[in-house]
């Protein structure tokens, strides 16, 4: 079977199902998308991932696992999403160390958090993508999805029981960017990372 390459292009959030989080994912050399339903802590880490600019003041379950996987000299080399079972996506990560690879099995948004920190490439098996890929439009966590773009997300999240997360609802439109800089610096320093990926996407709406 052929290996698709995947990018991630971003993290939706259900407005009605208490703000539960969908991954996007999308091949490279083609316009499918394969959304995977994730939990709170995943979304927050690979936001956190994704977000160059926001830094925890201590390192997350991810992070750690990196640390002592470079201290340890082992290599994580690439991800394979490689079974679909009632919509639930299973995963492996292939590492190396001294020259010995080694297969581990592993939740596909952990195995995603950890491709994002040793930038190791993400892959799909084709009939995967086949059967659980959409066509979306979304190119960017920081635009807006359209009502139909929504509803693909909403019928997603509604099929699957799993761990949700509420979205901050508080509108930072009205702070200054003295202000927001100000607010993004406490929440990190709070490790209130939702609150600081909503703060800096308003900043980065004036940037």
């Amino acid at each position: 079977m052929s290996l698709v390459k995947l990018t991630i292009k971003g993290i939706s959030y259900s407005q009605t199902q208490n703000g539960a989080y969908a991954l996007i994912l999308s091949e490279v050399d083609g316009e499918r998308k394969l959304p995977i339903v994730i939990g709170a802590f995943e979304a927050q880490s690979i936001a956190i991932a994704l977000e160059k600019e926001i830094t925890p003041p201590r390192p997350l379950t991810h992070d750690l696992f990196k640390n002592f996987a470079d201290r340890f000299e082992i290599i994580v080399k690439q991800v394979i999403i490689h079974k679909l079972v009632d919509g639930v996506f299973y995963s492996s990560i292939i590492c190396e160390r001294d020259k010995i690879e080694e297969i581990i099995d592993a939740r596909t948004s952990d195995a995603i958090a950890l491709a994002l920190r040793f930038k190791a490439p993400i892959f799909t098996y084709k009939n995967i993508l086949d059967k659980a890929g959409i066509y979306l439009k979304t190119s960017t966590s920081k635009k807006a999805l359209s009502k139909k773009e929504e509803a693909v997300i909403e019928n997603l999240i509604l099929g699957e029981d799993k761990e949700s997360i509420k979205p901050t609802s508080q509108d930072y439109s009205k702070f200054s960017l003295t202000e927001l800089n100000k607010m993004l610096d406490e929440a990190v320093t709070n490790e209130n990372y939702e609150k600081a990926a909503s703060v800096r996407d308003e900043i980065s709406k004036r940037q």
